[in-house]
């Protein structure tokens, strides 16, 4: 089964970009993969698994950096 899903963020793309760009977007055992795509003001994250497990990985690897990166920013903005 293909499955395939977007994530859409809306805030600091740039920094995401830049993120992101360090990460593995194919997985060695090539059951999933993902592709960022930065378009204006935003960041698509475009998500492809062989299957519903490999799926559900790779959104949780994505979300909790995106996670990482709230709660971070959130420390240097507030000191």
């Amino acid at each position: 089964m293909n499955l395939s899903a977007e994530i859409i963020v809306k805030e600091d793309a740039h920094n995401l970009e830049k993120l992101f760009k360090a990460e593995e977007k194919n997985f060695k055992n090539q059951r999933a993969g993902y592709e960022i795509k930065k378009e204006k003001d935003k960041i698509v994250f475009k998500v492809r698994a062989k299957d519903g497990s490999a799926l559900r990985a790779v959104l949780n690897s994505i979300t909790k950096l995106i996670a990482v990166y709230e709660k971070t920013r959130g420390v240097v903005k507030n000191g």
